[in-house]
């Protein structure tokens, strides 16, 4: 389920291997500890000439509000190869998971106003989440308060290649 523009590839093995549907844990739907985590992300082919990465998680069938902001993370390193699960959300909150190995990384406020990772909730089933990485010529200064649109803003023009990755939010089902 990676989908590609030039050589940049992001991918999720867990995502990969529950055929394209966001596992449990990484929504609202999951249980105890294994709930509301980020999902663990690897990307391959970074353009030379990176100075930074941004990653952006929306819901791109939400209603009414389209996109819905599940994430926004800004000054990744380039050299950065991924950020592993847990790194953000409910198993992630504080330090995260190897954040202090990122430097300048900032995490965004989604939707719910909240800072950092927030998976996708009920009544969401059949939803696609997009996972949108972004190559960029510069690093993006954007304040205290990072919000998708002032990502957006802030990187036009600073693109060198994008990267995608689409999930299927199914929630539970019954007898499985």
């Amino acid at each position: 389920m990676a989908a590609q523009e030039g050589g940049m590839r992001l991918v999720s093995h867990p995502i990969a291997a529950h055929d394209g549907r966001l596992p449990r844990q990484y929504t609202a739907e999951g249980q105890g500890a294994k709930k509301d985590m980020s999902p663990p992300l690897e990307w391959y082919g970074v353009p030379e000439g990176a100075r930074s990465l941004a990653l952006l998680v929306q819901d791109i069938d939400a209603d009414p509000v389209v996109p819905w902001t599940h994430w926004v993370v800004a000054n990744i390193p380039p050299a950065t190869r991924g950020l592993p699960e847990g790194f953000s959300g409910a198993a992630g909150a504080g330090a995260g998971a190897g954040r202090d190995q990122l430097g300048g990384l900032q995490e965004g406020v989604n939707d719910w106003k909240q800072p950092g990772w927030r998976g996708p909730v009920p009544p969401s089933h059949g939803h696609r989440i997009q996972f949108k990485l972004y190559a960029l010529d510069d690093e993006v200064h954007l304040g205290n308060k990072v919000t998708r649109d002032k990502l957006m803003e802030a990187i036009d023009g600073h693109v060198l290649e994008e990267a995608e990755l689409i999930a299927v939010f199914q929630g539970v089902v019954a007898n499985n």
